[in-house]
């Protein structure tokens, strides 16, 4: 069977730069309408169902935080947790499946509107070669959004000479609080070389059959479809220092983005199984205007976090007093001791 070759690949790598850069530059630019993180690399459900499994390990736990402005007023907090594993046939076989649960909570602005959802995920493996593989995902789950309007105020409280918060809102609100549900599609692609050596293209759909968002029953509110693409690519530089890659490009209604972040990996003890220790320095930036200095830290290939801040440069950084955003990622991956008659592939 056919195996593509590491200069095939970088040349897919720079074409689907070239693309994703193109989506961003022709697409009209507005505020964000989903959970988004600049590191998209680390809380991977949020990104693709297509990404279940796929990983090098056998069982995988995911924490992410950010905070969007760390000093405006109106607060804008992200949290994820997500776990997902393997599920290898009895037999060796060419193929996998993979399954996963993932929580998302959001909260913004005065009147603390906020998004809960818990999804399932699952997916299926396709082993083309010792160095390709193909994955398709499907993602299920309940979201609620709601919020509070104990801290907003309104004009009918001013009554010409001052302001009165006792007088009635004047807003009637046939719902503070609605629940729909989630579902989602994605593909990905994988080529890997070696551990060190690899690259991902990948392709998702969030709510695929758009579900209805209004806090009125006469309006026909739907929550639209967010298509991305990502890839992600990884090669040595030398026997100590790896070169990693990634690019988002996303769109959903009127809104788009296009993301990009290069990590230098420091290699600084790979001596001793079990003690080896990473070092990753990066940065990022995106369209929206924004930049983003990157630093992680790797311990025996299992445990991994990471931090980044994000400076806003566009004219929204006066309400933001140059101070900026914070983001946090945790993993943690488990792999199995394998009986010796199962043969598998090195990707996994």
């Amino acid at each position: 069977m056919y195996v593509i070759s590491q200069p095939v690949m970088l040349k897919l790598s720079l074409y689907s730069l070239a693309f994703l850069c193109l989506i961003g530059f022709f697409t009209p630019q507005a505020q964000a309408q989903d959970i988004h993180y600049s590191q998209f690399h680390n809380p991977v459900l949020t990104l693709n169902p297509g990404k279940t499994g796929i990983f090098n390990g056998d069982k995988r736990l995911l924490f992410s935080y950010r905070d969007q402005w760390a000093s405006v007023p109106v607060a804008w907090r992200t949290f994820s947790a997500s776990y997902d594993q393997k599920f290898y046939p009895k037999r060796p076989s060419n193929h996998f499946f993979s399954g996963g649960v993932s929580f998302n909570y959001d909260r913004q602005g005065d009147s603390q509107l906020n998004l809960s959802n818990l999804n399932l995920f699952g997916s299926y493996s396709k082993i083309l070669n010792e160095q390709n593989i193909f994955t398709i995902g499907i993602g299920v789950g309940f979201a609620t959004r709601g919020f509070n309007t104990t801290d907003l105020t309104w004009d009918s409280q001013w009554t010409g000479s001052l302001f009165d918060p006792n007088l009635p809102s004047g807003e009637l609100f046939d719902a503070e609080r609605i629940s729909f549900f989630e579902n989602s599609l994605g593909v990905n692609y994988r080529w890997q070389k070696s551990n060190r050596n690899k690259f991902d293209l990948g392709i998702g759909v969030y709510h695929l059959i758009e579900p209805g968002v209004a806090f009125f029953d006469d309006d026909d509110i739907n929550l639209p479809r967010r298509f991305n693409g990502s890839a992600i690519y990884q090669t040595p530089l030398s026997e100590k220092l790896d070169l990693q890659l990634n690019v988002l490009g996303q769109l959903q209604n009127e809104y788009s983005e296009l993301l990009g972040s290069a990590l230098v990996k420091f290699y600084l003890n790979q001596d001793k199984r079990g003690k080896e220790f990473q070092l990753h320095v990066g940065v990022g930036y995106r369209t929206s205007k924004s930049w983003f200095p990157i630093i992680a830290l790797e311990f025996s290939n299992r445990f991994y976090v990471s931090f980044n801040l994000e400076r806003d440069v566009s004219a929204f950084q006066a309400d933001t007093n140059g101070k900026a955003g914070f983001e946090a990622h945790f993993r943690y991956i488990i792999t199995n001791v394998k009986p010796v008659k199962l043969k598998l592939c090195p990707i996994y």
